[in-house]
């Protein structure tokens, strides 16, 4: 009897080693240049959770996040950093486009795929898993043009100037409201991402032109734009776009706003990420990532928040904190179907 045990004992072992030599392994760094918002936050940690749900499969991913408001050799110095530490995979959220083509260069040569989310990258040796941020843009402009019925007075808000997402968000609007003669943007301005920004500037704004039709603006200010629009008791007779966060919603909801809003979902680092595991794990895509501009993106749907489906935005954020924001992404399953 003793015998039996001990070989079963021993058997046992040998399993657990086998199945240890099966199990998957991938290091994978999250490098966020820019702090200044809790949108990015929410990026960060639901990576993670991602990260965490592929254990249930057997797969162990470590993520590595270096999260800071940097410049772009800061956010280089980043890409360095998961360079020297071996990492298989780094997901960037880039504060350039062009900028980190060397880096991401080195970064192939050491074997490490490198995939950016959120803002678009010129360099051959990445891909861009995310959404076309000239057609968020495009959208909720559509929705403006459409509910001002071809004509008026538009005042723009935009993030960071320079960004590259920012900048191609200003193209897709320009685009849009190029195409109706009516139309005509008496101001463009700048205050990045930030609500109390966001604020002060719609303020600033109506001070200047009290007879403006529509407001483009984007989220992460689209709330303190329209509490100023509140404030001057203009709120029946402006349209403007929305944003995504809790606190907005309910503010939307509550005062039944003329608000439409393109979703930029957080989880588009953990739908990168997703995807990162399976390509390495040697699958290969369905459909190769060649859209946008550089050729080399692979864009996610683009939810939209209109007055048809605010009851149902609202449920789903309920009980969230209010900068928490309306979110979506690629879950394994999900991601899997886009591989052969």
């Amino acid at each position: 009897m003793k015998r039996l045990a001990t070989v079963a004992l021993a058997a046992a072992a040998l399993a657990g080693t086998a199945l240890s030599a099966l199990a998957e392994d991938f290091k994978i760094g999250l490098s966020n240049g820019w702090v200044g918002s809790e949108w990015r936050t929410q990026m960060i940690e639901e990576a993670e959770q991602a990260a965490a749900a592929w254990k249930e499969k057997g797969v162990n991913v470590e993520v590595v996040a270096q999260s800071a408001n940097v410049d772009v050799p800061g956010q280089i110095a980043h890409v360095r950093n998961f360079i020297s530490q071996g990492v298989d995979a780094i997901i960037i959220n880039p504060n350039s486009p062009t900028a980190f083509d060397p880096v991401f260069a080195q970064a192939k040569e050491a074997g490490i795929l490198v995939i950016a989310t959120d803002a678009e990258v010129s360099s051959p040796d990445a891909i861009y898993v995310g959404i076309d941020q000239k057609g968020w843009a495009m959208e909720s402009a559509k929705w403006l043009a459409e509910t001002l019925e071809g004509e008026g007075k538009v005042v723009a808000i935009n993030g960071v100037a320079g960004h590259p997402a920012n900048e191609m968000r200003v193209a897709g609007y320009r685009e849009v409201f190029g195409e109706h003669e009516g139309i005509e943007i008496v101001n463009e301005v700048n205050a990045n991402w930030d609500q109390a920004q966001g604020q002060q500037a719609m303020q600033n704004l109506l001070a200047t032109y009290p007879d403006i039709d529509g407001v483009w603006v984007q989220d992460g200010m689209a709330a303190g734009a329209w509490r100023s629009i509140m404030d001057a008791d203009k709120a029946g007779d402006i349209a403007a776009t929305g944003e995504i966060r809790k606190d907005f919603i309910d503010i939307w909801t509550e005062n039944d706003l003329n608000s439409g809003a393109s979703v930029n979902p957080p989880g588009v680092m953990a739908s990168a990420l997703n995807v990162a595991v399976l390509m390495l794990q040697g699958r290969e895509l369905k459909e190769p990532a060649t859209a946008g501009q550089y050729n080399n993106a692979m864009y996610l749907p683009i939810p939209f928040i209109s007055s048809e489906n605010l009851k149902e935005v609202a449920a789903s954020v309920e009980g969230k904190p209010g900068y928490y924001s309306y979110t979506s992404s690629l879950s394994i399953e999900d991601a899997e179907a886009l591989f052969k």
